[in-house]
C-alpha cells in the first residue's frame, strides 16, 4: 500500500501513474517525472491519494517543476509545432499517402521521431532527405497501427467521451465477438467498433461484470419468487444490477433487483431474520 497520483505529459493526454514520494501535489500542479530520456514536466490530473494496490515499480516524482523547467517545456512544444508543420507540408508536396500523428524532437539524441499512419507501404526515402535538411536533424519515421493512431492523436468514442486508449488505458488486451454476445450487444461492426475501427476496448474490461452477473443470477426463462410475487425472468439489466420479470399473477412486467430474486441472498436474509 502506498500513495499514487496521475499525471499527463500533454493536455488531455493519456494518464500516467506515479509515486508522489514526499510531495503532495494538487490537481493542476506541474511536477518532474523521471523517464528514460531524463526528467520531463507533467501536470497532475489526479491528486495524490492512498492506494490499496502495490505501488512498487511506479516512477517517483522528482519534485515540483520550476519556471526554468516550464520554459524548457514551452521550447520543446514550439519545436514540436515547427516539426509538425514542416512534415505535413513536405508530405503534401511529395504526394505521399501518409498522415502525421505526432512528432517527438529529441535534441539529446540529435534526432526527431515522426509517427504516422498509412493504408499502404510508402517509399519515403526522398521525404527523409527533405525532412532532415529542413529540420536540421536526423529523422526517424515510425508507422503506427490503427489502435495506436487513435491513442496518440485522441478521439471521441461512441459514448461521447474521450477514448479509453487516449486517456487511462495503459495496455491493449484481446477483444472478441464472444464478449459482445455475452453483453447482449448486436454483432454490427458499426455498433461495437471504436474510433480505430477495431472492437471497442471497453468490451474487455466490462466483460467480467457480465460474467459474474450471469453466473449468480437466474437465467432468462427461469421461474423465481420476488417481492412482487412469483414470475419468470424475461431479461437482465447488468448496469442496473436488476432483472425484468413477467409476473404470473397478471402477466405484467416488473423490474426487481438481482439480490431480491437470487436464492443465495434470500437464504442469507432468512438466516438474519
Amino acid at each position: 500500500m502506498g500513495m499514487l497520483c496521475a499525471v499527463s505529459f500533454v493536455r488531455n493526454g493519456q494518464l500516467h501513474y506515479a509515486d508522489p514520494g514526499d510531495l503532495r501535489p494538487e490537481v493542476g500542479d506541474h511536477v518532474l517525472v523521471p523517464t528514460d530520456r531524463g526528467p520531463v514536466t507533467a501536470q497532475v490530473v489526479w491528486a495524490a491519494e492512498y492506494s490499496s494496490e502495490d505501488t512498487e515499480g511506479f516512477p517517483r516524482l522528482l519534485g515540483p517543476a520550476t519556471a526554468e523547467d516550464l520554459a524548457a517545456t514551452e521550447r520543446q512544444r514550439a519545436a514540436k509545432a515547427r516539426a509538425l508543420v514542416a512534415s505535413r507540408r513536405l508530405i503534401r508536396e511529395h504526394g505521399l499517402p501518409m498522415k502525421v500523428l505526432a512528432v517527438d524532437p529529441q535534441p539529446a539524441a540529435d534526432k526527431t521521431v515522426i509517427y504516422y499512419s498509412s493504408p499502404e507501404t510508402v517509399d519515403f526515402r526522398s521525404l527523409l532527405r527533405d525532412l532532415s535538411a529542413t529540420l536540421g536533424t536526423r529523422i526517424e519515421l515510425l508507422q503506427l497501427s490503427a489502435r495506436d493512431s487513435v491513442r496518440v492523436s485522441g478521439a471521441i468514442g461512441s459514448c461521447g467521451l474521450d477514448t479509453c486508449c487516449s486517456t487511462f488505458l495503459r495496455d491493449y488486451e484481446p477483444v472478441t465477438l464472444a464478449m459482445a454476445r455475452d453483453q447482449d450487444l448486436p454483432a454490427n461492426p458499426l455498433r461495437i467498433s471504436g474510433a480505430c475501427g477495431r472492437l471497442m476496448c471497453c468490451l474487455k474490461y466490462e466483460h467480467p461484470l457480465y460474467q459474474d452477473f450471469k453466473a449468480t443470477t437466474p437465467a432468462v426463462g427461469e421461474k423465481v419468487d420476488s417481492p412482487a410475487g412469483p414470475g419468470t425472468v424475461v431479461a437482465h439489466s447488468v448496469p442496473a444490477d436488476s432483472v425484468v420479470l413477467k409476473l404470473a399473477a397478471d402477466g405484467s412486467t416488473q423490474v426487481c433487483s438481482r439480490a431480491s430474486v437470487c436464492s443465495a441472498r434470500k437464504a442469507y436474509d432468512s438466516r438474519q431474520s
